[in-house]
């Protein structure tokens, strides 16, 4: 194999794909990715961990040999980081090595066959449906947060996809951790009457949510069965993932949606973030509660440390109930203010020991749940 190609053009297309890729690998064809030279005069790039692959394809400036090697990938990611900017790079294969050069400098790497290269089988993708960057995007942001990192309950280490039909035929996507849970609701995408409830890996929502950044003003292709799931993004020739999907069965979420929380509180998110960053200054990691005191028109939020002493902030809002005290995890609190784009967020409550509602109104696609702690 021998080719020429950009070095801005590769630096972008192993910026992609190399962080797949494992730092630490018992087996070394994972640590390589895949670089596939055709005549057409375009390079196929790819990595995998073996639950995980993603591919693209780049142009060179030229293609002199067709063939295709692997080679480190994180090695050739670093070589093409620190080459001169414009430089033109080429590789070359021989005696399993490969040469890199580009300018005066030179380098040779260690290959290893093609052939011995995993890839992952996709087989039948019977559901297909398209949806825009920017709405996909903002589905994982606004649910990933809730993705549970205990590796025991394997079944909520990802987002769970799933269409309802509520007043309309949507498509949901849902993350818990049995803390907190975080729902976004669009409306049906043509194609996706029909699909299997799948729950797509945390790894495999990262690296989308990473891609998606290069194509947001473009639709994304999802392609999924019951236990694969793959995303083309920028049409032909551009990025593609595929992943396996966890093997397990989300939970009934929507039990643990309140419906008859009657007493409802209105803030401004921003400053009522701010509050709570404010007197959780002083928590400790066994006193990660802060303390809601609401009265008529005020939100009181109090933090008490045997350690570090207490805090407390007092906030208008807008509230007409009876008074409640409720205690919650200020970073769980935290994390689901900084989804709120509104000037307003409503929190609906029931009593200390319910779980809330929190939205920016009944319009909003997104919906979430945290459940109170003991102060």
């Amino acid at each position: 194999m021998k080719a020429t190609i950009e070095r801005a053009t590769l630096l972008r297309c192993l910026s992609h794909v190399q962080s797949v890729v494992e730092r630490r690998n018992t087996i070394p064809i994972l640590s390589n990715v895949m670089i596939d030279a055709s005549d057409g005069g375009s390079v196929r790039v790819m990595a995998t961990d073996l639950d995980l692959q993603v591919e693209e394809t780049m142009a060179a400036a030229s293609v002199e040999s067709a063939g295709a090697i692997t080679v480190s990938a994180h090695l050739l990611f670093d070589i093409a980081r620190k080459l001169p900017d414009g430089s033109q790079v080429s590789l070359e294969t021989a005696d399993n090595r490969m040469t890199v050069k580009a300018g005066r400098s030179r380098f040779q790497l260690p290959t290893l066959p093609k052939d011995d290269f995993p890839v992952i089988v996709e087989g039948d993708l019977p559901t297909r449906f398209e949806l825009p960057a920017k709405t996909l995007a903002e589905m994982i942001d606004r649910t990933r947060f809730a993705i549970s990192t205990e590796e025991t309950r394997y079944y909520l280490n990802g987002i769970f996809l799933h269409v309802a039909d509520d007043d309309k035929p949507v498509l949901k996507a849902a993350a818990t951790d049995g803390h907190r849970l975080a729902r976004f609701t669009i409306d049906r995408p043509d194609g996706a009457d029909g699909m299997p409830d799948v729950i797509v890996p945390r790894k495999a929502v990262g690296e989308v949510r990473k891609l998606l950044d290069e194509a947001m003003d473009s639709n994304v292709q999802v392609d999924l069965s019951a236990s694969k799931v793959r995303f083309t993004l920028g049409g032909e020739g551009g990025m593609v993932l595929t992943s396996k999907l966890i093997d397990g069965t989300f939970p009934d979420y929507s039990r643990v949606i309140p419906t008859g929380n009657d007493k409802l509180l209105k803030v401004d998110p921003k400053s009522f973030f701010q509050g709570v960053d404010r007197v959780a200054t002083i928590a400790t990691e066994k006193t990660r509660a802060v303390k809601m005191g609401l009265d008529t028109d005020k939100v009181t939020l109090s933090v008490t440390s045997p350690d570090n002493g207490t805090a407390a902030e007092e906030l208008s809002a807008e509230y007409k109930s009876d008074s409640i005290e409720i205690g919650f995890n200020a970073n769980y609190l935290k994390d689901i203010l900084s989804q709120i784009d509104n000037d307003i967020v409503e929190l609906h409550l029931a009593d200390a020991g319910a779980p809330t509602l929190i939205r920016e109104d009944e319009n909003s696609p997104a919906l979430y749940v945290l459940m109170p702690m003991r102060v």
